[in-house]
């Protein structure tokens, strides 16, 4: 990898000092803000296990990695926007809004989404609200806190 070439994060950094150390496991995000600069870098770079791993655990065997592949590929992606962060909502978990840009087969696109994250041990993770199922509202939470998922990451989803 040429270690100049920019990041596509948006922060104006060479990829291998911003995202790339995060994408090969060299460091890990500290902060929901920096994972979610991270991932989509790592759409960008074609870093699809990058993507699975940074996704709740409960979660990655559930994401369709073949259609995440290739809507990675078949993208240009055109840049990241970061809209707020809300880094400190309780103390496990974050928001992030953000907007990526990209061109596909039918133009110019923008992804505006306000993302969930949930910290676990020393990693974030990305909450997905389009992975089925989800758990029942009484059972554990799916980020492995302990908590009933209604009172940890539940309302974060915008499931409560």
């Amino acid at each position: 990898m040429n270690s100049m070439l920019m990041c596509p994060c948006g922060l104006s950094r060479p990829y291998s000092q911003c995202c790339e150390p995060l994408h090969t496991q060299r460091l890990i995000a500290d902060s929901a803000e920096q994972l979610m600069r991270s991932r989509y870098a790592a759409f960008v770079m074609g870093e699809i296990d990058y993507i699975v791993q940074t996704t709740v655990p409960a979660q990655q065997h559930l994401l369709d990695v073949k259609a995440i592949t290739v809507w990675s590929q078949q993208n240009q992606w055109l840049g990241l926007t970061i809209v707020s962060s809300q880094p400190a909502i309780k103390p496990q978990h974050a928001k992030v809004e953000f907007i990526a840009r990209f061109q596909d087969q039918q133009g110019e696109q923008q992804h505006h989404e306000l993302s969930s994250f949930v910290q676990a041990g020393s990693r974030w993770y990305f909450l997905d609200p389009t992975v089925q199922p989800m758990p029942a509202l009484k059972s554990v939470c799916l980020c492995g806190s302990g908590q009933k998922f209604k009172r940890c990451c539940a309302p974060f989803l915008g499931l409560t």
